[in-house]
C-alpha cells in the first residue's frame, strides 16, 4: 500500500469495514475489477464469522424447496420477514455454497455427497457444515484467497471511529455523501482518514450490549452506531436473539453449545426434576423450536424453579457419533471435566444474534450515498423478528456479493472524493481516568440483561432508557475531552446501539418474536418493522 500522507489520509476505491464473511464475499468481488482496503478491529479473525458453529443453510437435497425454506424462515420470523428479501437469499444459497467449495471449504461429506444436518426450525436436512466450527473454515477460506489477491490490501489493528461524510469535506457538504471513514491505529494511537469512492459497513452485529453473549469481544456495535450518527435509518434493534444453550460455566464465559447438538438428538431436561421441559412449551417440535420459543422456554424453568442452569444431554446417543459430529465441542468440554458421551452439559441462552440493524435494500444500499452494508450490522428484512438457525452466514455471503456487484455495476456514476479534512486532536488530552470506561461498560452490559433481556416490561425499558441517557452525557463529555482510544471508541458506540435497543423495544407495542413483554402479551394481527429515523 502506498505511504500514508503526512495528513494521515489516504484514498482508495473501495474501503470494506469488517474482515468477517460479509466483508471479505464483498472484497474478493469488487477486487475482480477494483483496489480495495479492508480494516479490521484487531485481527483480521477476530469477528464473529470465525466463531460460528452451525453450518450455512441451502436447499441442496432433493426432497428440499426454496418455498420449504423460505416458509421455515417466515415461521421463524413471526412474518415480520420481507418476502422479496427472504426469496432473494435463500434462491442465490445454493450458488454461495458452490463459491465456497471452489474457495476450499471442506465441508463435510457422507456417500461422496454433502452431509446435510438439521437446526431448530428447519423442516428439513439443509445445513452445510464442518464438524462443528463450519465459522473457522469459512474465515480460512476467505482469508486466505483475499491475502492471495493482489487488488486487496489487508489492514488490522483499525478501530473505526466515525464515517466521512459530506461534513467532513474541505468545502463543507450537507448531502450526507460517504466518503470512507476515520479509523484509528490501535499501535500508533494516531488516527488515520481512509477515504474512498465506495464504502462497504461490514461491522458486526451489537451483542456485547449484554451481560451474558456469544459474540465476539468486539461486538460493540460500531456499524450500526457510524451509519445512525451519519443519518442513516436502524430498524428492529429490538430483536436481538438469545441463543437457548450457551454453556454455563464462571470460569468459560461466551462458549456456545451448537444448535446442531438439539438437531442430532440432544434432550433439554431440567436438573430438579430430571424431566424433558420442551413438551411443556412446544409438544410439537421440542428442542427443534425456533430459537425464541426454547431461549423464553429456559428463561421460565431456571425462574420457576430457582436454578442456574438447565442440562443438555445427548448422551443416549452412542459415543462415537457424538465425537464425530461435535470433536470441538466435545474436546473442550473434557478440558473443562465434562464427558458430553456420558453426562449432559449445563447450559444457560446467551446474546446470541442482532436481527435488526442500518436498513439496505436488495442491493445492499444504505439511506447514505457511498454506503453500503452486510452481515450482522444490517436489516435486510430476511430475519424479521427471529433469526432461522444458520441463514446469518448466508445472509453474509448473499448481501456481501450484492454490494460488490451494485458498486461495480455503477461505478461511472460514483464521483471522485473531494478533499477530506484529516482528524484533528488538538484539544484533547491523554485520559487519567481509564476506570471511567470499564465503569460505564459494565454497568450498561448488566442493566441491558436484567432490563432489556429475553422477557421485557415496560417498566424495565423506561429503567434502561433513564441510565442510558446519564451515561451517554458521560461519555460525550469523556469523549470531547480526551483522546480516542480502542475502549473508549467501543464504549461510545456501545451505548449507542443500547439506546436504539431500547427505542425500538419502547416502540413495539406487542410481543413478537424476540421481542417478548409482560405488558403487551398479545401479537398484532399486522406485522409491522419499528424503524428510528435520525434527528
Amino acid at each position: 500500500m502506498p505511504a500514508m500522507r503526512r495528513d494521515m489520509t489516504e484514498t482508495h476505491d473501495v474501503l470494506i469495514i469488517g474482515s468477517g464473511a460479509a466483508g471479505l464475499t464483498a472484497a474478493l468481488a469488487l477486487a475482480e475489477e477494483k483496489k480495495v482496503l479492508v480494516l479490521a478491529k484487531g485481527t483480521l479473525t477476530g469477528g464473529s464469522t470465525a466463531w460460528a458453529q452451525g453450518g450455512i443453510a441451502a436447499v441442496l437435497d432433493a426432497g428440499d424447496t426454496f418455498e420449504d425454506h423460505i416458509r421455515d424462515t417466515m415461521v421463524a420470523g413471526a412474518g415480520l420477514n420481507d418476502r422479496d428479501t427472504v426469496e432473494f437469499v435463500i434462491e442465490r444459497a445454493p450458488h454461495a455454497i458452490d463459491r465456497l467449495i471452489e474457495l476450499g471449504v471442506p465441508f463435510n461429506k457422507e456417500s461422496g455427497a454433502l452431509h446435510l444436518t438439521r437446526e431448530g426450525g428447519h423442516s428439513h436436512r439443509r445445513i452445510v457444515h464442518v464438524n462443528d466450527a463450519t465459522g473457522w473454515a469459512v474465515q480460512s477460506a476467505l482469508l486466505k484467497a483475499a491475502e492471495a489477491n493482489p487488488n486487496i490490501t489487508l489492514l488490522p489493528g483499525r478501530t473505526c471511529i466515525d464515517l466521512i461524510t459530506g461534513r467532513h469535506e474541505l468545502r463543507y457538504s450537507g448531502a450526507g455523501q460517504v466518503w470512507g471513514a476515520y479509523a484509528l491505529n490501535e499501535e500508533t494511537g494516531e488516527v488515520e482518514a481512509h477515504v474512498a469512492r465506495a464504502t462497504v459497513l461490514a461491522a458486526g452485529g451489537a451483542g456485547r450490549c449484554y451481560l451474558f453473549s456469544t459474540a465476539p469481544r468486539g461486538a460493540t456495535g460500531d456499524g450500526i452506531a457510524m451509519a445512525w450518527r451519519g443519518g442513516a435509518r436502524v430498524a428492529n434493534m429490538e430483536m436481538m436473539q438469545f441463543h437457548p444453550t450457551c454453556l454455563y460455566n464462571l470460569e468459560v464465559k461466551n462458549f456456545l453449545v451448537t444448535e446442531a447438538v438439539r438437531g442430532e438428538g440432544g434432550r433439554l431436561i431440567n436438573p430438579r426434576t430430571g424431566k424433558r421441559f420442551m413438551e411443556f412449551y412446544d409438544p410439537e417440535r421440542l428442542e427443534l423450536a425456533p430459537r425464541d420459543i426454547v431461549a423464553r422456554a429456559i428463561d421460565a424453568e431456571i425462574k420457576r424453579f430457582g436454578l442456574d442452569y438447565v442440562h443438555l444431554d445427548i448422551s443416549h446417543q452412542p459415543p462415537e457419533f457424538v465425537k464425530e459430529h461435535f470433536p470441538t465441542i466435545h474436546e473442550k468440554l473434557l478440558g473443562l471435566g465434562i464427558d458430553m458421551t456420558k453426562e449432559p452439559i449445563p447450559v444457560v441462552p446467551a446474546q446470541h444474534y442482532t436481527c435488526g440493524g442500518v436498513l439496505v435494500d436488495l442491493f445492499a444500499r444504505t439511506d447514505l450515498p457511498g454506503l453500503w452494508a452486510a452481515g450482522e450490522c444490517i436489516e435486510s428484512g430476511l430475519h424479521g423478528a427471529n433469526r432461522l438457525a444458520s441463514n446469518s452466514l448466508l445472509e453474509c455471503f448473499v448481501f456481501g456479493e450484492a454490494a460488490a456487484r451494485d458498486i461495480l455495476s455503477m461505478w461511472d456514476e460514483l464521483d471522485a472524493p473531494p478533499e477530506i479534512r484529516p482528524w484533528d486532536a488538538s484539544r484533547v488530552t491523554d485520559s487519567d481516568e481509564e476506570v471511567v470506561i470499564k465503569q460505564n461498560w459494565t454497568e450498561i452490559r448488566r442493566f441491558m440483561w436484567n432490563y432489556v433481556g429475553i422477557v421485557r416490561t415496560t417498566k424495565r425499558l423506561e429503567r434502561a432508557a433513564n441510565r442510558i441517557r446519564l451515561l451517554q452525557s458521560e461519555i460525550d463529555d469523556y469523549y470531547g475531552s480526551f483522546r480516542v482510544t480502542t475502549d473508549l471508541i467501543e464504549l461510545r458506540n456501545l451505548v449507542q446501539a443500547a439506546e436504539l435497543i431500547v427505542r425500538c423495544a419502547l416502540e413495539r407495542k406487542e410481543s413478537r418474536g424476540l421481542h417478548f413483554t409482560l405488558d403487551h402479551p398479545q401479537t398484532d394481527p399486522i406485522a409491522r418493522d419499528t424503524v428510528l429515523l435520525p434527528r
